[in-house]
């Protein structure tokens, strides 16, 4: 357990210093607020990617659905972060300099959306995998 919390402060420090860097000339104060605004969208939306993928999963015991459910998604969400949030900071710093046109940037949000969904799709399941892997070896010590 203490390796997965090493791991999970380790993939936030990164994902926090890559987005501050990437925000660019933007305020420390709307920093600060764009990073924990990204942080609580990948939180939303690896929990409904949890969730979906959690489809045909039966818990024999609710805690341990909640214990890995909790795991999962704070894991999950600090990857999804580094792949998506930096991307998107340094969007809007590029936005805030004027460095972007419309054009460049209807570009830029669709190629965003592309990867987004395939990760989504991979991470789907990539969790569904992982929940029925902790079942098993759960399952195994029990016996």
């Amino acid at each position: 357990m203490i390796i997965i919390i090493g791991i999970t402060a380790i993939i936030y420090f990164v994902l926090i210093a890559w987005t501050w860097q990437s925000l660019g000339i933007i305020e420390k104060r709307k920093k600060v607020i764009s990073i924990l605004i990204g942080i609580l969208v990948m939180y939303i939306i690896t929990l409904i990617t949890f969730n979906i993928s959690k489809k045909g999963i039966i818990y024999q015991e609710k805690e341990a659905e909640i214990l890995v459910r909790r795991i999962l998604v704070i894991l999950f969400t600090g990857v999804n972060g580094i792949v998506i949030i930096p991307y998107v900071a340094k969007i809007l710093n590029r936005l805030k300099e004027n460095d972007i046109e419309q054009k460049e940037l209807k570009k830029k949000v669709i190629i965003f959306l592309i990867i987004f969904i395939i990760c989504i799709i991979f991470e789907c399941k990539y969790l569904k995998d992982t929940q029925k892997g902790i079942l098993n070896i759960y399952q195994a010590m029990l016996k």
